[in-house]
């Protein structure tokens, strides 16, 4: 599987730990990729990075994309959904996971899952918020 947008590697982490047999992480932040990797080594899994904008491109031959959080800016909201439809023009599925981000393409996901997470909001304590996973479609 493919944890797009990785950042600190929590998607990937989590897909390790459930059983992921190979598990890819692509991210534009050389940091976040320094951060991954360190994190991966406290979790005792294995995750291969991939470095740079792979949603520019055709996807990578994985059976299952996984998205935390990125459909925070339009633009890049859009890139993502694009990406998503080619990775479903050649067979790969498609999870998401989003705390309801404006952006977010609503009509071409089916909820999977809700999930009460932590928000660390304004930093005047811990906030309980719904966040969701969802399977990405194509148009209908």
């Amino acid at each position: 599987m493919l944890d797009l947008g990785a950042g600190s590697g929590i998607v990937g982490i989590a897909a390790a730990k459930a059983g992921a047999r190979e598990v890819l992480a692509s991210d534009i932040d050389v940091n976040a990729l320094v951060a991954l990797g360190l994190n991966a080594t406290a979790n005792d899994v294995t995750i291969s990075s991939i470095p740079g904008d792979l949603i520019s491109g055709p996807p990578i031959p994985v059976d299952l994309v996984l998205i935390g959080d990125l459909f925070y800016e339009p633009e890049l909201a859009a890139r993502v959904t694009r990406f998503l439809d080619r990775c479903l023009e050649s067979g790969i599925g498609a999870l998401v996971g989003d705390p309801g981000r404006a952006f977010l393409p609503r009509s071409r996901l089916r909820r999977v899952r809700d999930f009460a997470v932590s928000d660390f909001g304004d930093g005047n304590g811990v906030l309980e918020k719904t966040s969701a996973v969802f399977s990405f479609h194509g148009a209908q």
